[in-house]
């Protein structure tokens, strides 16, 4: 069986960051932004309907009354076309933003999305149209492998925070000593988001940056 390579980790510095500081890797959909709420409304402009019944992406879009949801396969290709054309009009998660600034004084802030590649210019532009003026990395599969090439640049504490457990558990794995936090940020998918005792699960940003500052001074 053919195996496919690791991500290939950019050095901090190519990046502006510093290796003398903490680094905190922080994902963006359900984390810095609403994507559920702002994935619904771009579904509703098609005609469709997003029901959070369950902690999925594509098994809860439905055509109204429908019992049955959608074909994966075009679930898929709104996805991607959502990415393409709508990414930047998703609103922020309550309180990232001033959490988000205030580590920014503490560490280096590197934003970790897992999104298609054409996403990547409406992406930044939404992370600078809110402020957050931190280098982004699109990245596809699990974030463990290219987390471990990037906090293993700095000898100092490091965080990473998702909100899909696969993951967290994926960093964990690979960099043991980075401090994992899940926040989901749609209070309709916390209920049904899963979690686990392996990471500390903040869905208060205020809470979740003190946890953080707290992790990153060990």
């Amino acid at each position: 069986m053919g195996h496919t390579p690791s991500p290939v980790a950019p050095s901090l510095e190519s990046l502006g960051l510093s290796i003398d500081r903490p680094l905190v890797l922080v994902d963006v959909d359900e984390v810095l932004g609403l994507f559920m709420q702002g994935f619904g409304d771009f579904l509703a402009g098609h005609g469709l309907e997003f029901r959070i019944d369950r902690f999925a992406l594509f098994q809860n879009i439905y055509r109204p009354g429908a019992a049955e949801h959608l074909d994966l396969e075009s679930g898929r290709e709104l996805f991607d076309e959502f990415f393409r054309t709508h990414c930047h009009e998703i609103e922020p998660a309550p309180g990232a933003i001033p959490a988000l600034n205030r580590l920014a004084d503490r560490a280096e802030i590197l934003i970790l999305s897992n999104a298609p590649a054409q996403a990547e210019r409406l992406r930044a532009q939404w992370l600078k149209r809110h402020g957050l003026a931190h280098p982004l990395i699109l990245n596809t599969g699990p974030k463990g492998p290219i987390a471990a090439g990037l906090v293993g640049q700095t000898p100092h504490p490091t965080a990473f925070v998702d909100d899909l457990l696969p993951n967290l558990d994926s960093v964990a794995e690979h960099s043991p000593a980075t401090a994992t936090f899940q926040h989901v940020a749609d209070e309709r998918l916390r209920p049904l988001a899963p979690r686990s005792e392996r990471h500390p699960r903040i869905d208060d940003w205020a809470a979740l940056a003190e946890a953080i500052e707290a992790a990153i001074r060990r």
